[in-house]
């Protein structure tokens, strides 16, 4: 059963005497299980493959974590984040996580193997999306924040390429690779912001803590771009796209998009914190998913998640004030913003 083991990845040294790591191959088996097939997606500090569990006799995605030196031991770091928040999520609307494990030094996720297209794919292929199914599609994924924020995760990289659309219209949110629990600290360098500066909220601009509302505000780009096929803040570099959210309005939507939809898009939008809706579970409410569907999410989420807040007398989340305007120094100037 098992495959003839082979090193996961060769080390040598280049010309100048500096040590190279080669790329991982089809055929190498990790963790003595799980046989590489092709790559199917990448991002800035993983390779996506599907791969064969040779034990269960199932095809399964694995993630993982791309060898780089510099970077290893944050990236390992956040590849165990990402394991530990993932196995405490368990929805219809999240990629379900099966394992995690390190070879050679190199860590790796093994992940339920969707069949279907990245957002992001969808939107290039398609430009504009029709109403109702931007409304499906966004629902679906306030699901899934609603039941990550219930566990007290941020996801904090919202956007088209970590949403994966089945066939059948399901929705499965993936790639907790930043994301952070709230009573937990990240791992980030000093000077780096996380984030995808198209998708990133105002206050995260300025170098405030995630928390869910700026997931929320995340999901309100998307949308906009789905209806629309182009980002709504989009401009010739990282930092001038970050402070775009902090100072201009997104585009206007098409016509003869329903007044409820626009009306959530926009307050999902809205700049200060305290004016988007009060959790993932409202949003679901005002798209008009079903109560079978919204049942297990709270009205009253960890008050971490949405901000630095506390309860009013009538049971209503007060958050701090808005994002103030910024300095001559604002935090997104030594920003590490991740692309697609």
């Amino acid at each position: 059963m098992w495959g003839s083991r082979r090193s996961l990845i060769s080390r040598r040294k280049d010309n100048d005497g500096a040590r190279t790591v080669n790329r991982l191959e089809p055929g190498l088996v990790l963790g003595e299980r799980y046989r590489l097939e092709r790559r199917i997606a990448s991002g800035g500090m993983a390779d996506v493959w599907s791969a064969g569990d040779e034990v269960l006799q199932r095809n399964v995605a694995l993630k993982v974590m791309r060898p780089d030196p510099e970077h290893e031991q944050i990236f390992a770091l956040r590849f165990r984040d990402e394991a530990l928040h993932s196995a405490a999520l368990n929805h219809t609307n999240i990629a379900t996580l099966f394992d995690y494990g390190e070879d050679d030094g190199v860590a790796f996720l093994v992940m339920e193997l969707v069949d279907g297209k990245p957002l992001s794919q969808i939107i290039r292929e398609t430009g504009p999306m029709p109403a109702e199914q931007v409304r499906s599609i966004v629902g679906q994924c306030a699901l899934a924040l609603g039941v990550a924020h219930e566990a007290k995760v941020v996801h904090r990289d919202v956007k088209p390429a970590n949403i994966l659309i089945r066939e059948d219209g399901l929705v499965k949110l993936t790639d907790f690779g930043i994301a952070r629990a709230v009573d937990a600290s990240g791992h980030t360098r000093a000077g780096d912001l996380l984030g995808t500066p198209s998708y990133i909220s105002p206050e995260q601009a300025l170098g405030r803590p995630a928390t869910g509302a700026s997931d929320l505000y995340a999901l309100g780009v998307v949308a906009h771009e789905m209806l629309c096929g182009a980002k709504p803040f989009d401009k010739p570099t990282p930092i001038a796209t970050a402070m775009s959210h902090l100072h201009e309005e997104p585009p206007p939507l098409p016509d003869g998009v329903p007044e409820d939809l626009v009306g959530v898009i926009e307050d999902l939008l809205a700049k200060d914190p305290r004016d988007r809706p009060e959790n993932a579970r409202a949003v679901a409410i005002r798209l008009g998913l079903a109560d079978h569907e919204i049942i297990g999410l709270a009205l009253g989420l960890a008050q971490a998640v949405y901000g630095e807040s506390s309860l009013d007398g009538q049971g209503a989340t007060r958050v701090d004030p808005s994002p103030q305007e910024p300095t001559a120094t604002v935090a997104v100037d030594q920003a590490q913003l991740l692309e697609d």
